[in-house]
């Protein structure tokens, strides 16, 4: 028999403190403290929640299912309130990043209600009492009761408990062997902790550094544990999988020692991975109008391109007060040709083991900027070799299949393909990916540096981890800050809005 827990006070901060303490225990030792483990099906049961919420073992998907009503109250779980600092979502960073009342303390908590209020979803006066039925009656099977966990103070507990779920499936990943059934439970469990931020599922896994960083790195230390290649090998086991930036990363490692069934499957989830990520960056490129205005062609006179402000007041002179009219002598016209001179993308990506989310990023980047119209786009990935995957750049599932990741970094070599391709450099911009720790790091710089004063456009890019650490040749780092080119931020948004701004 389960002996209630008092409620109120000091007594519900020690139950948060108890579900608290016994997470920490779990995520740092797998051996169960029985005494925190007792404290915490004694809080757990109290509040009404499911036993099951407390056993790593059980998915979050299972417990929502079991216990539907629950899945509103993990969405959004580790928001801020409106009187907290805003520390969570995709660029939240440090300890705090998953919300200021994850780690249940009371403070900057002015705006809750009074202990003496009561919840609107309390029950009613005419409810019956709570001890009509003993706490050791039955199993909680049928969902979460309504009893003392909407008593003044509990609705903390209660969050504490689906907080601790939530962070121990997420981030006790233990050691040794994961199985296809294990990663697709994580990935399922790691979507419930992204939707508890308020964001999509795998929204935060594809951000570059933070708390993203690290759910990425979590994920790619289960894909290598897992056997892969057995795995893609038997397509029951293979469906389970949920293609991500670790796992792609695995694949196209892998892809040498792959063949038949398993090349096929492998296959299958680079054009799935390469299809979501292409939708996400195609909604941040949206519609961009390539080319200046070429004000040497007279405005073509039809009516769309009136410029009818210009019109009003340039003819103002001509207001009759009398006949409260204004009378036009001269009409003006918007110029809307453009250049003919298509803009020249170049897109330079370093293939070496640490780049492969710039490669995935950025060659699904240049086949959309592909798709524009009166955009020229090369493409250039190297390790101490470049390949001219250009023919393949509309398709960037084919350009990934023919990158071979790892090996050396030799910058000199992408040089000698693209400077050919340098016709006008008013017209043309080189994108070059990199972490930039070269073999002729001189020869790279002053080749980089011949293509700036030429007059093109050198965007420098950093390179980023599936981890989430960012990585930059110091050296390289101030020489191009000198030069007026910095390496900008290995987030895809800003070399979209870099790209945009040139071609616009």
């Amino acid at each position: 028999m389960t002996t209630p827990i008092p409620t109120g006070g000091f007594a519900d901060a020690n139950r948060r403190q108890v579900l608290y303490w016994r997470l920490l225990s779990r995520l740092f030792d797998r051996d169960e403290q029985p005494s925190l483990e007792s404290a915490s099906v004694a809080v757990v049961d109290d509040l009404g929640l499911p036993a099951a919420l407390l056993d790593p073992a059980v998915s979050v998907d299972t417990i929502v299912q079991r216990f539907p009503t629950l899945a509103a109250e993990l969405r959004g779980l580790l928001t801020p309130t409106d009187a907290e600092p805003d520390a969570t979502g995709p660029d939240a960073t440090g300890p705090d990043a998953i919300g200021p009342r994850a780690v249940g303390s009371d403070s900057g908590r002015d705006d809750a209600e009074p202990h003496d209020a009561e919840p609107d979803d309390a029950e009613p006066d005419d409810a019956e009492p709570h001890d009509a039925e003993p706490h050791d009656a039955a199993p909680h099977d049928d969902g979460p009761r309504a009893d003392s966990a909407y008593l003044p103070g509990a609705a903390e507990v209660r969050r504490a408990a689906l907080v601790s779920k939530v962070l121990l499936n997420v981030f006790a990943t233990g050691s040794g062997p994961v199985s296809a059934t294990q990663l697709a439970r994580w990935q399922s469990d790691a979507g419930w902790f992204e939707q508890a931020l308020g964001c999509e599922p795998g929204e935060l896994r594809r951000q570059s550094g933070g708390l993203g960083g690290t759910l990425a790195g979590l994920e790619g230390d289960l894909v290598r544990r897992m056997h892969l290649r057995e795995v893609l090998a038997d397509p029951a086991l293979a469906s389970q999988l949920t293609p991500s930036m670790s796992l792609i990363e695995q694949l196209l490692r892998d892809k040498a020692n792959l063949s038949g069934l398993a090349l096929a499957n492998a296959k299958a989830l680079i054009r799935r991975f390469v299809d979501e990520v292409a939708e996400v960056l195609r909604t941040q490129v949206q519609q961009t109008s390539v080319g200046a205005l070429d004000r040497s062609v007279p405005p073509k006179r039809v009516f769309r391109n009136l410029d009818l402000d210009r019109t009003i007041w340039q003819n103002l002179t001509n207001w009759s007060p009398d006949d409260e009219r204004l009378y036009v002598d001269r009409l003006y016209y918007r110029h809307t040709a453009r250049r003919t001179t298509p803009s020249r993308l170049i897109v330079v990506v370093d293939q070496s083991g640490s780049m492969v989310d710039a490669m995935v990023n950025c060659t699904i980047l240049a086949s959309i900027f592909a798709g524009l119209p009166k955009v020229d786009v090369h493409l250039i990935a190297y390790d101490t070799r470049a390949l001219d995957l250009t023919p393949w750049v509309h398709d960037p599932f084919e350009v990934l299949l023919r990158t071979q990741l790892g090996g050396g970094t030799d910058g000199t070599a992408a040089l000698t393909l693209a400077r050919p391709k340098i016709a006008e450099p008013k017209n043309t911009v080189l994108v070059w990916i990199s972490d930039f720790y070269e073999v002729n790091h001189q020869a790279v710089f002053d080749g980089l540096q011949a293509v700036h004063r030429s007059g093109a456009k050198v965007i420098p890019v950093g390179s980023v981890s599936s981890s989430g650490q960012q990585s930059v040749n110091p050296w390289f780092r101030q020489r191009l800050k000198d030069q007026g080119t910095p390496v900008i931020s290995g987030h895809i948004r800003k070399l979209v809005s870099e790209l945009k701004n040139f071609l616009t």
